[in-house]
């Protein structure tokens, strides 16, 4: 596609589906090197395959530290400094006020918060001075969703990590900025429905809610986190980039 991140060494937490595999593709297309993580080894595999030969796979659940720790011991071995981190891994259930139990809010929180800050935290060695860091957020961080305020309380938590973030790292001159999707067509999204009449009926739904009437495509998403990335944004940071078609705007 380009060589706007020709020689850069990118890390895609999350990066065997939906956003995250979109992106890796992407990065590796503009000239990166990437190592993507992923929970599922055959996923994984799946997702290098389609990814192309610039990009690696490191089999991690990114709420594991010690799984962490593992990622970037690779990265040190075969291609620091890191450039660009999208810590993108995270995911949601529904569970209306009433019936949020002790292991969901847990199992959010791990993913979604736990593990995005120690993503980023644990790979401060080894990021370059002058790196983009990407966090995932979504427009469920800034706007009320029926039976989805633990998912929605964590990404509003990743929304300050990049507000309080520039400051921690502003001697490195480190940019740290969110991406916030709208309704985005993924394997996660889809996976909310019990059923694929339930899906249709969300994705309907969703789609009506939105000023340009339809759900996003991952890689139209991938295409933000590319600027975010890349020297074309050098002035931007502890901003939030809506990617949602406007559904969080009006």
């Amino acid at each position: 596609m380009g060589n706007t991140l020709q020689g850069k060494v990118a890390v895609v937490t999350g990066g065997t589906s939906g956003i995250g595999l979109a992106t890796a593709k992407r990065f590796a297309a503009e000239g990166a090197t990437v190592f993507i993580t992923g929970r599922r080894q055959a996923e994984l595999d799946a997702a290098v395959k389609a990814a192309g030969p610039n990009v690696t796979g490191v089999r991690a659940d990114m709420s594991n530290l010690a799984d962490i720790d593992r990622l970037y011991e690779v990265v040190k071995q075969r291609q620091a400094p890191i450039d660009i981190l999208f810590a993108n891994a995270g995911g949601g259930e529904f569970a209306p006020l009433g019936t949020i139990t002790e292991k969901h809010f847990d199992d959010t929180f791990a993913t979604n918060v736990k593990g995005v800050l120690f993503t980023v935290q644990k790979a401060l060695p080894l990021l370059r001075d002058g790196a983009s860091i990407l966090l995932t957020s979504s427009t469920a961080g800034i706007q009320g969703s029926a039976a989805f305020s633990v998912y929605g309380a964590s990404k509003a938590a990743i929304r300050n990590f990049a507000r309080s973030w520039v400051l921690d790292l502003k001697d490195r001159h480190i940019r740290v900025n969110a991406i916030s999707p709208g309704p985005i067509k993924t394997p996660g999204l889809h996976g909310l429905a019990k059923s694929e009449e339930e899906a249709r009926a969300m994705f309907s739904h969703m789609a009506s809610t939105i000023p340009l009437g339809r759900l996003g495509d991952p890689d139209e998403v991938a295409k933000a986190a590319v600027f975010l990335a890349s020297d074309a944004s050098s002035f931007v940071n502890g901003a939030e980039l809506f990617v949602d078609g406007g559904a969080a705007q009006i």
